[in-house]
């Protein structure tokens, strides 16, 4: 069953001008990964140092897997220079 993944970023105001070009090159690898089916990402109209990317992935395994390659030196990126505080990844299911 596929699962949508959505990870709620909080960008440092002082690093907002970096962040579409961080968040654009983290996704690229991202959409590489086997098992996605996609990624989209959202900027809160009210506040934009909030961010959601939308991750569309063939099943939970998939993330999983993902979610240990961001872990390890090979996976690594940018994202949390950019960030404030806790990435908060939710799952779904539609």
């Amino acid at each position: 069953m596929t699962v949508t993944s959505l990870l709620e970023l909080t960008i440092t105001p002082e690093r907002l001008a970096d962040a579409e070009r961080i968040i654009d090159e983290t996704l690229v690898a991202t959409r590489a990964f086997p098992g996605n089916l996609g990624c989209t990402v959202a900027v809160d109209a009210e506040d934009p140092t909030h961010y959601v990317v939308v991750e569309r992935w063939e099943s939970l395994e998939a993330d999983d897997a993902y979610r240990a390659f961001r872990a390890t030196p090979e996976g690594a990126n940018q994202l949390g220079e950019i960030t404030a505080g806790r990435k908060l990844v939710r799952y779904t299911d539609v």
